[in-house]
């Protein structure tokens, strides 16, 4: 079944409207037609079986048969992945399998050894969303992944609650990763492929972050970024 994206209001009645780009997927791409049975999420969610019923230039509407449970379920746990901006395409691949493992909320991090400069990274927040969209799509998640920054790693420290349960991965210093966990939310934070300052773990360590070192093994940032966010599903998630 094909899948497609509009907002929530989007939604009038029994009825939902496909925005310019979605109507070309559907038309120009796909080429379905009026009578075709699609499926349309609202990215908080909830999806539908819906019915083709006009297309026009710009957009297309449909008429909702009935509510559909998404064929990806999201994770009991709310997972927050603050990862270090990587060169090239590298971050791509890190927004596409945070969707696919069920990560809610992806934050851009500028660190001290983060070798993409903000300037071009404000320009490329949009590309990584709608990879994020494509993802979920793809991956048959209901509910699209948030994804904000990019964001200087002090103020994301500065950001984060007394009570909310943040975990910095580093390749040193860091003890092994707990099994206790009893919360529905949590924080995982990932480094530059130079690995992390000394004094970015101070100021970790003095925010009351803990620091974990998953072994020896080395790995690359977005290779890292992609394992700590199975291995957390696994241990605290729906994986398993």
């Amino acid at each position: 079944m094909h899948r497609f994206y509009t907002p929530p209001d989007s939604f009038h009645d029994e009825r939902v409207l496909l925005n310019a780009s979605e109507t070309r997927h559907l038309r120009d791409v796909l080429r379905l037609g009026v009578g075709s049975n699609v499926n349309v999420f609202d990215g908080e969610g909830h999806e539908f079986l819906c019915t083709v019923t006009l297309i026009c230039k710009i957009d297309a509407e449909l008429l909702i048969i009935s509510e559909q449970p998404p064929s990806s379920p999201e994770s009991t746990l709310d997972l927050t992945l603050a990862a270090t901006m990587l060169k090239g395409d590298k971050f791509d691949l890190v927004v596409q399998k945070s969707v696919e493992l069920g990560v809610n909320h992806l934050v851009a991090l500028n660190t001290i050894r983060c070798d993409v400069k903000i300037k071009e990274s404000t320009t490329r927040i949009d590309r990584w969303r709608k990879i994020a969209l494509e993802a979920a799509k793809q991956s048959g998640r209901a509910r699209l992944m948030k994804v904000s920054g990019p964001v200087a790693f002090d103020k994301f420290l500065q950001g984060l609650s007394q009570d909310e349960d943040a975990i910095l991965f580093a390749e040193r210093e860091g003890d092994r990763l707990s099994q206790d966990f009893d919360g529905h939310k949590m924080t995982a934070i990932v480094g530059p492929e130079g690995g992390w300052d000394d004094s970015e773990l101070a100021d970790a360590r003095s925010a009351g972050i803990n620091i974990v070192t998953l072994g020896g093994r080395i790995m690359r940032a977005e290779t890292a970024a992609i394992a700590i966010a199975a291995v957390i599903q696994h241990r605290f998630g729906d994986i398993n």
